[in-house]
């Protein structure tokens, strides 16, 4: 364990300062984030609509996120990586802002959107700025490291919108609603100080030195089709996961209260707790791929979280609810950097914003498609009943999408053999 920690530090020097103060960013953005959808779901209910309003929102979110990602993606290819994410907090930035002031429905719904449309544009251009922003050794462990930096972040966020949010209920004396909406302003302040090291980021677009008849959609597709079949290959898993996915993650805040009835604080705390467990295991992740490969340490980590999903789905004791939680939590998101850097490690820097913007889109339809399909099985089935039913379709579903990731990478489909990984079986 030693020995693997001990890299970090000498992994952390070699990076450059656009990749510093892109972590730096992502601290303060997702710190914010971490307080924001930590207390939305209950902000929501605090408005007087029913847990389907919440699904809707979320619903909506995914939506826009899914639709603008490809386009997004396009865009960040053409013009910058630092453009796209300056904009895209921007924009984010002020939905926050009157998602927190504005409570009618139209409102809720309307904001929601506009937030996804905004994400896609940070989402899309991160992880390909992080790639040219480093050389092919430092991939696994900077995405690594910026995975576990995002969890870090929700950490602190996810306490402190839930501290606080108690805070000013039991301690200050206001009502509920006002609370919540004091720590949802909080957390919109965290994620506008994001855009000050955003904005000293230096980019050099090499891309610009290409025509522009070069950079058309059709030249693009024509150049680049094997690349675009390691693309939807991709998708293909990330599908299958984000239907999942959607089933359960937007609602494990309700989850806990809704079963075990404990308060803002105590939810803060295990989710949080949740994240500071994924940010050790994505430290750990890069010396799983040491030894058995990149494929093979995605299969194993995503499969050993499935017994502690279905752990959380059955449970009615709080502690073995929240050991479930914790370990699936941790096991499955410590797969992601490793994919990612699969991915862009297999495609040209020309697509890559591309590559990335499709990976997400098909997951956030999920997440999409799934909302208010798992706020409806809870409302018919109730607490217990309806979460196991939708945490187990979840675990089918990590299953099918593992063993897909499984047989689909087991052996290079790669065109170009400079771009296998030499242990990717």
């Amino acid at each position: 364990m030693g020995k693997i920690l001990g890299e970090w530090p000498r992994q952390f020097k070699g990076y450059n300062r656009n990749v510093r103060l892109f972590l730096i960013s992502s601290i303060l953005a997702h710190s914010g984030m971490g307080i924001f959808m930590i207390i939305y779901n209950y902000y929501v209910r605090e408005l007087g609509f029913d847990d389907q309003m919440n699904g809707s929102v979320i619903a909506m979110q995914s939506i826009a996120t899914a639709l603008l990602l490809l386009p997004a993606g396009i865009l960040s290819d053409r013009v910058g990586r630092k453009k796209v994410i300056l904009y895209g907090a921007v924009f984010t930035a002020a939905s926050l802002f009157f998602r927190a002031i504005l409570a009618g429905e139209v409102s809720l719904l309307g904001l929601a959107f506009v937030t996804g449309m905004f994400m896609a544009f940070i989402q899309v251009s991160s992880i390909p700025l992080l790639a040219e922003n480093s050389t092919e050794k430092q991939r696994v462990h900077l995405f690594s490291f910026n995975f576990a930096v995002i969890m870090i972040a929700n950490v602190i966020g996810n306490i402190f919108g839930g501290v606080v949010s108690d805070f000013f209920h039991y301690v200050i004396g206001l009502d509920q609603l006002w609370s919540i909406r004091i720590t949802l302003l909080a957390g919109t302040m965290f994620f506008f100080s994001a855009l000050i090291p955003i904005s000293k980021i230096k980019e050099d677009r090499k891309l610009e030195e290409k025509k522009v008849q070069d950079r058309s959609l059709k030249k693009l597709f024509q150049s680049n089709r094997a690349g675009i079949k390691i693309i939807l290959l991709f998708a293909g898993a990330q599908i299958l996961i984000g239907f999942g996915s959607g089933l359960v993650i937007p609602y494990l805040n309700l989850y806990f209260v809704d079963r075990f009835e404990i308060s803002h604080s105590l939810v803060g705390l295990i989710i949080s707790s949740g994240q500071a467990m994924t940010a050790v295991a994505l430290m750990i992740g890069p010396a799983v791929v040491a030894r058995v490969g990149e494929v093979k340490a995605v299969v194993i980590l995503q499969l050993l979280s499935i017994p502690f999903l279905l752990l959380t789905a059955f449970t009615e004791n709080i502690y073995w609810a929240v050991f479930g939680f914790l370990f699936r939590q941790a096991l499955m998101n410590a797969g992601n950097p490793i994919q990612m850097s699969l991915m862009m490690r297999s495609v040209d820097n020309s697509i890559k914003g591309l590559a990335n913007s499709v990976g997400q889109a098909v997951f956030m339809l999920g997440w999409a498609v799934m909302g208010p399909v798992s706020t409806t099985i809870v409302m018919v089935y109730g607490s217990y009943t309806g979460y196991a039913i939708v945490f187990s379709i979840t675990g089918a579903l990590y299953l099918l999408g593992t063993i897909y990731f499984f047989f689909v990478f087991r052996k290079p489909v790669y065109s170009n053999p400079e771009n296998l990984p030499q242990n990717a079986g």
